[in-house]
C-alpha cells in the first residue's frame, strides 16, 4: 500500500513539474534536467508493459535499459548544475567541465582495463555495482561545487538551489543504500529510498514553481584564482617544454 502512494505521489509530481516548467519556461533553461524528469515518468508505463505481457522474456532487460538510461541522463544534470552555476566564470566552467569529463575518461579506462585483465570481470558485477560506483561519482561532484560556492560565498539561485538539494537528497540516499544496505525485500531502505525521491520531487516543485535569476556574485575572486592558477600552469608547462627540448638536443 505504501509503496503505490509513493509511486503515484512521484508520478503526480514530475506531471506537475513538466507542465511549470513547460509554462514558466524552465524547461528551457534546464533542458537536461526536465529531459530526465520526463524519462523517469516514462519508466514506470514501459516497465509495467514488459512485466504483464513480456514478463519472461523481456522485463529484465528492459529493466536495466531504462535505469541505465535514467543514470547517465542522472549524470549530465550533474554537468548541467555545473554549467549554470558557473555561467558567470567562464574560466572555471572550462577547468571545471575537463575535469568531469577526465574523471569519467579514466574510470570507463580503468573498467576497460579491468575488462582486458579479466574477461569474466563483466558477468560477476552486477548493475547495482555499477549503479553504486555512478552514483558516488555524481556525489562527490556534488559536493565540490557546493565547497566551492560556500568557499566564495556564490549564490546559486532559487531555482538552481532547488535542483541541486533535491538530486543531493536522491544521490545521498542512494549511495547510503547500495554501499552499507544489503538489496533484500521490501525493508525500511526501500522505503526510504523511495520516499527520498518524493522529497526530491517536492523540493524541485517548491523552487522551480517559477523562474528566478541566479543573483550576480558581488565577489569575483573565483574567476582571478582561475587566471592565477591558469598562468601558473602554463608558465609550467613552458618551462617543462623549454627542459625537453634542451635535453634532446644534447
Amino acid at each position: 500500500m505504501l509503496s503505490q502512494v509513493i509511486w503515484w505521489g512521484s508520478n503526480v509530481l514530475e506531471g506537475c513539474l513538466l507542465v511549470r516548467g513547460a509554462s514558466s519556461r524552465l524547461l528551457f533553461r534546464y533542458p537536461v534536467f526536465y529531459t530526465y524528469l520526463l524519462l523517469v515518468l516514462l519508466q514506470s508505463p514501459i516497465r509495467f508493459v514488459a512485466y504483464h505481457w513480456y514478463r519472461q522474456t523481456w522485463y529484465s532487460p528492459v529493466y536495466w535499459t531504462t535505469e541505465f538510461l535514467g543514470m547517465a541522463m542522472g549524470c549530465l544534470v550533474v554537468f548541467e548544475i555545473y554549467r549554470v552555476a558557473l555561467e558567470a566564470y567562464p574560466g572555471t566552467a572550462k577547468m571545471a567541465r575537463n575535469v568531469l569529463l577526465f574523471l569519467f575518461v579514466v574510470a570507463l579506462a580503468q573498467c576497460g582495463a579491468a575488462l582486458v585483465r579479466d574477461p569474466h570481470l563483466l558477468g560477476e558485477t552486477t548493475p547495482l555495482q555499477m549503479e553504486r560506483a555512478l552514483r558516488t561519482v555524481e556525489a562527490i561532484a556534488l559536493v565540490a561545487l557546493v565547497t566551492v560556492f560556500a568557499s566564495y560565498s556564490i549564490p546559486f539561485g532559487r531555482n538552481l538551489r532547488g535542483i541541486l538539494l533535491g538530486y543531493g537528497l536522491f544521490i545521498g540516499e542512494r549511495v547510503i543504500c547500495l554501499t552499507f544496505v544489503p538489496v533484500a525485500g521490501r525493508d525500511f531502505w526501500f522505503y526510504a529510498y523511495s520516499a527520498s525521491y518524493l522529497v526530491a520531487l517536492s523540493l524541485w516543485l517548491a523552487h522551480l514553481w517559477s523562474y528566478q535569476a541566479i543573483p550576480e556574485a558581488e565577489n569575483a575572486q573565483l574567476e582571478r584564482d582561475y587566471q592565477r592558477i591558469a598562468r601558473v600552469t602554463q608558465r609550467r608547462l613552458q618551462e617543462a617544454r623549454e627542459s625537453l627540448v634542451k635535453g634532446l638536443r644534447l
